[in-house]
């Protein structure tokens, strides 16, 4: 396989779900805590294998728009946990060592006030990565991502006949990143659940029925391999 074949048998884009923190967490008799934090520490792991095989950009189901629905006390316990993770000086040092450029994508308006300045910490921090780009997803929606970029189109006044779908994704969330390739969703769920409906128009789906603590570099790789192993028309 030569350097170009196998380049392009590596996704550029790859969305992560990360699905199962609670189901795990019930299957081995722990809190649902210590489901997510196990997931926090296996999304560690998922960023280095993306960067080794050299993906430019990791997105990762974090939070959507649907989930503050959930149990109150789940919820602030997942607003903890994005808070110390974003904030955690070592995670922080580490992105910057990696060259790894954060962005998180949602309704920081739904965020705490701390929360926010966490954010823009964040992502004045790691502006300079240039080795890959990260996308967390926190009370994200794909309906909101659309909306969104319909208000900003009519605030800036364009006119019918300058909208495409090249300037109509310009005011998308990741706006100037690829589209997704690879989707990769554990856990056993087989949809994309509001989630990057726009980009992902032609990305490959992969899913895995391991819940997320249990997804291993192996799994991993087996989509990969997966993925090289479709042939991508993009309707041609």
């Amino acid at each position: 396989m030569n350097n170009q074949t196998k380049q392009k048998s590596i996704p550029e884009h790859i969305v992560l779900f990360p699905d199962g923190n609670r189901r795990w967490a019930r299957e081995h008799g722990t809190s649902i805590p210590e489901g997510y934090l196990k997931g926090k520490e296996k999304f560690a792991q998922f960023f280095r294998w993306c960067k080794d095989r050299h993906v430019k950009v990791v997105t990762v189901f974090g939070f959507s728009t649907e989930n503050w629905n959930r149990p109150k006390e789940e919820v602030d316990f997942l607003m903890e946990l994005f808070e110390y993770y974003l904030s955690d000086q070592k995670e922080l040092e580490s992105f910057r060592r990696e060259g790894a450029k954060v962005r998180v994508i949602g309704q920081r308006e739904m965020l705490s006030p701390t929360l926010q300045q966490v954010i823009l910490y964040l992502e004045d921090y790691t502006k300079e990565g240039k080795e890959i780009e990260l996308n967390l997803a926190v009370s994200y929606g794909g309906r909101w991502d659309i909306v969104h970029a319909v208000r900003q189109i009519v605030r800036a006044g364009l006119k019918p006949e300058e909208i495409t779908e090249e300037t109509f994704a310009s005011y998308l969330s990741t706006a100037g990143q690829p589209y997704p390739d690879l989707i990769i969703r554990v856990g056993g769920e087989h949809r994309l659940s509001n989630f990057v409906l726009w980009q992902a128009a032609y990305a490959e789906l992969y899913f895995c029925p391991k819940y997320w603590p249990a997804f291993e570099e192996q799994d991993f790789q087996e989509a990969i391999d997966e993925f090289a192993r479709r042939q991508r028309r993009f309707g041609k």
